[in-house]
């Protein structure tokens, strides 16, 4: 797998002053004879000739790790106040002075690699659920026309011959940047984009105005960082301006979908999937088929339209993602039928709703792994997966630490809800106790179970919990391993021990004593 260094589009060289404009800045003369050609946030990928900007962290200053840019070949330094009075005359190279680096990153990044999104085709979502399985759907709805789309996710950063495993859910700016004039480059023709509310607060998405963008539901996650649904709310909605977008379809099957539709000020749909909400496009008629463990339903569109979809992921929650990737590539100019057979051929988004084992030996349970992490995405996920199967429900769960614990019980009380047998475990604990993390989980389940029953606390490590659930289930039987999707990794105080549930689910499967041929 490659690197996010890998990628270098060709940059012809541009003036500091060009890469600088647009921007309030401070910094000394002769700025027009330096050349760069490259922008980066990090030391970990920058190139000669580049500008370093110094970020400030949560836990550190970028620049304390200046030297080592410009050791690496960065030929300018941009930072704040405070940055440029840590650095004193002593790095060699010019240091600029600006209000905000986010904000002058972005900038500076769409100067040097000269707008690439503005020669692309783009598509972008946003929302607490579903985010990344319908970046999956609008690049198979983009590749109608661009069979070679670019992504960049949670998942993956996906951009023609590079293929990358992604370290957070949108890149930083210059990153992003890169990523498109490298589809620019290498003519892809589309990309698509998923935009999360750290990267619209942090400035990831400035200088990119999406053909389309998409909202798909608010629910709680992330109070940690905003404090409260009304911030986190007003975070998402700065996507659906004139300056990130220029047409929105927005989901209004929660209160936060019909309170953007409200305030977009860019031309938007409305679509209802779950609900009953009036909605420009709306869905009836959901239906499990459990040959094909496809969940179908039947679209409506304002001028009578009427086409019939099989969600090419499994579970009712993504006929919301369905719907509104259908709606947007009607909204791109695609025919109704042409968007639902893109969308039909998707195939499977990874880690979301994934079968470990799409067709079980006889004896086994089928194992299905899923990125489901909040109250309102488990709960939607386990309804789905109860609608296919007869048989018990087996939920390996667990969530992760040093992140929002205000809904952990919650999480646990949907758990109880909705699964038949529960194994809680550990996901990335990071630098919290375990057993804590594990606490607030059986008090959320005793709100259900007071007395636990059916309930198995596996306090060795996940991989135990994820053998033992799927050991003790069988034929008919449904274990959902949630949390990780295709996460490669455990943290466990900051070190990412080499894991995956998928991995140990099909190692587990092959090894099951069980197994014969059918």
């Amino acid at each position: 797998m490659e690197q996010i260094c890998d990628i270098r589009p060709r940059v012809v060289p541009v003036c500091l002053s060009d890469a600088l404009a647009g921007l309030d800045y401070e910094g000394p003369g002769g700025v027009d004879q330096v050349r760069v050609c490259g922008v980066s946030v990090s030391t970990h990928d920058i190139d000669k000739g580049w500008i370093f900007v110094a970020v400030k962290g949560y836990s550190e200053h970028g620049i304390d790790h200046a030297r080592v840019a410009v050791r690496h070949g960065a030929v300018v330094v941009v930072t704040d106040r405070e940055g440029a009075v840590r650095a004193g005359q002593s790095l060699g190279v010019p240091v600029v002075v600006v209000e905000d680096t986010r904000q002058a990153a972005a900038r500076i990044s769409c100067n040097v690699y000269s707008y690439p999104a503005r020669d692309l085709v783009t598509a972008t979502v946003t929302g607490t659920n579903g985010k990344t399985t319908t970046t999956y759907l609008l690049r198979a709805l983009l590749g109608i026309d661009h069979p070679r789309a670019a992504l960049c996710g949670t998942n993956e950063i996906s951009v023609g011959r590079h293929k990358i495993i992604a370290s957070r859910t949108t890149a930083e700016a210059p990153v992003l940047q890169r990523i498109l004039a490298s589809a620019r480059e290498q003519d892809l023709g589309g990309a698509v984009v998923e935009t999360s509310s750290h990267a619209l607060s942090l400035h990831r998405v400035d200088g990119i105005c999406f053909d389309v963008a998409l909202f798909t539901n608010l629910q709680h996650d992330h109070l940690d960082y905003y404090g409260d649904m009304e911030t986190y709310f007003a975070a998402k909605a700065a996507l659906f301006t004139p300056a990130h977008s220029k047409a929105g379809v927005i989901c209004v099957d929660d209160q936060w979908g019909k309170r953007l539709s409200e305030v977009s000020s860019v031309p938007s749909v409305t679509v209802a999937a779950l609900s009953d909400s009036k909605a420009d496009w709306w869905v009836s008629d959901i239906g499990a088929d459990k040959e094909s463990m496809r969940t179908v339903f039947t679209l409506h569109g304002p001028a009578g339209q009427i086409g019939r979809v099989a969600c090419p992921v499994l579970g009712e929650v993504n006929v919301q993602n369905c719907a509104l990737s259908v709606v947007a590539g009607v909204q791109l100019g695609y025919k109704l039928e042409d968007a639902i057979g893109a969308i039909e051929g998707a195939g499977q988004v990874p880690g979301r709703m994934q079968k470990v084992n799409p067709s079980p030996h006889a004896g086994q349970p089928l194992v299905i792994a899923d990125y489901a992490h909040t109250p309102e995405g488990l709960d939607w996920t386990l309804k789905s997966v109860r609608d296919m199967t007869d048989g018990k429900v087996v939920i390996v769960f667990g969530t992760d630490g040093d992140r929002d614990p205000s809904k952990r019980e919650d999480l646990a009380e949907v758990a109880a809800r909705r699964a038949d047998i529960l194994w809680v475990t550990d996901e990335n604990p990071r630098t919290e106790d375990p057993q804590k993390i594990r606490d607030y989980l059986i008090r959320g389940i005793k709100r259900v179970r007071p007395n636990l029953e059916n309930v198995t606390e596996i306090t060795t490590c996940r991989r135990d919990a994820v053998r033992k659930a799927i050991l003790s289930a069988t034929e008919g039987d449904i274990v959902m391993l949630t949390g990780k999707g295709i996460e490669w990794y455990q943290d466990i105080e900051n070190i990412k021990h080499t894991y995956s549930d998928i991995d140990t689910a099909a190692e587990i499967l092959q090894r099951d004593p069980r197994r014969e041929e059918k």
